[in-house]
C-alpha cells in the first residue's frame, strides 16, 4: 500500500535520525579510542560530542544536521511510544518496550534541545557536566524519603536495560527490525557482526552505570553515581584500562555504523492516522 505524504515524510524524518544518533555514538567512539590509544580525545557523550561539533570548521552547519537529526529521531521515539507505530501491542510487554521508547525520545529531545542552545550561543561542554549532573540529580532522590531504594531500584533497572543489550546482541533480535530481505548475504553477515559487537559495547557501558547507581544507594553516596564520561574512565583506570576502553570505544563507533544501517533497512511504519491525534493522547 502507497503511503501517504505525512507517512512518507516521518519515515525520512526518522531515517535521519537514526543516521544523526549513529554520527554522534560514532564520534564518541571515536574520541575514546584516541583517548585508550594515547593519541589525544576525551572520554564523553552525546552532550559532550555537541560541543566538539560546533568548535570545528562549519561547525554550526553539521551542528545544524544534526540537530534536525536528533529531533527527527526524538519525533519518532514518540511516535512508537505513543502512537505504537512498531505494533508491540497493549500487553505487559508491550507496554515496557512502548515505555522505554517514551524514555529514549525525552533523552534525544534533551540532546537536541543541548544542541539547539549550542547553536544559539547558549551552551556549555558536556563532559564533565554529563557526570556532574547525573550525581546531583542522584543526591536530589538520595535526600528524599526511601532515596536509597529509589536510587538503587533505577540502577537495577539501568542495569536490566544493559543485560536486555547483550541479550539482544547475542540473540540476533535485532534481525527483526531490519529488512534483511533487501541485504545480500555479505551485507547481512557483517550487519550482524555490527550489530552484535555495537549493542555489546551499549550493554557494557549501561551495566556499570546501573551499578554505580546501585553503589550510590548502598553507600548512600551520590559521588558514586556515573554518566558515560565517567564510566569510560572508570574502564581506563582499571588494569589493561587502555584495552578495556579501546574494545568498548571501538564498539561505540561500530554501534554507529549500525545505526547508519538503521537508517538504511530499519522497518519504520508511520502511522496513518491523521498526526493531530497526537494533540489529543493526553485529552
Amino acid at each position: 500500500m502507497t503511503q501517504s505524504k505525512p507517512a512518507e515524510w516521518i519515515e525520512r524524518f526518522a531515517r535521519f535520525g537514526y543516521a544523526a544518533k549513529g554520527f554522534v555514538y560514532g564520534l564518541v567512539g571515536i574520541l575514546a579510542l584516541q583517548t585508550a590509544l594515547n593519541q589525544g580525545g576525551q572520554t564523553t557523550d552525546p552532550n559532550g560530542v555537541l560541543y566538539e561539533i560546533i568548535q570545528q570548521p562549519f561547525g554550526q552547519v553539521l551542528l545544524s544536521f544534526v540537530t534536525i537529526g536528533l529531533i527527527g529521531y526524538a519525533t519518532w521515539r514518540f511516535l512508537q511510544a505513543f502512537m505504537d507505530a512498531d505494533n508491540k501491542g497493549a500487553d505487559l510487554k508491550g507496554l515496557i518496550e512502548r515505555f522505554g521508547f517514551g524514555m529514549s525520545a525525552v533523552i534525544y529531545s534533551g540532546f537536541a534541545f543541548t544542541a539547539i542552545k549550542l547553536l544559539t550561543g547558549n551552551g556549555e561542554s558536556g563532559g564533565e557536566q554529563s557526570d556532574q549532573s547525573a550525581q546531583h540529580w542522584t543526591a536530589q532522590f538520595l535526600s528524599q524519603p526511601f532515596g536509597e531504594w529509589l536510587v538503587g531500584l533505577a540502577g537495577v533497572i539501568v542495569m536490566g536495560l544493559g543485560f536486555y543489550y547483550f541479550y539482544k546482541a547475542f540473540t540476533g533480535k535485532f534481525r527483526k527490525e531490519l529488512k534483511i530481505i533487501e541485504m545480500t548475504h555479505q551485507e547481512e553477515k557483517w550487519v550482524m557482526r555490527s550489530g552484535r559487537m555495537g549493542l555489546s559495547a551499549r550493554g557494557v557501558i549501561f551495566t556499570m552505570i546501573g551499578w554505580f547507581l546501585i553503589q550510590a544507594a548502598y553507600q548512600s553516596n551520590a559521588n558514586e553515581a556515573q554518566a558515560i564520561p565517567g564510566t569510560l574512565e572508570t574502564l581506563l583506570r582499571q588494569p589493561y584500562g587502555s584495552l578495556m576502553l579501546g574494545v568498548v570505544a571501538a564498539g561505540l563507533v561500530i554501534y554507529g555504523l549500525y545505526m547508519g544501517v538503521n537508517a538504511r533497512y530499519r522497518r519504520i511504519r508511520p502511522p496513518q492516522a491523521d498526526p493531530r491525534q497526537l494533540l489529543n493522547l493526553g485529552q
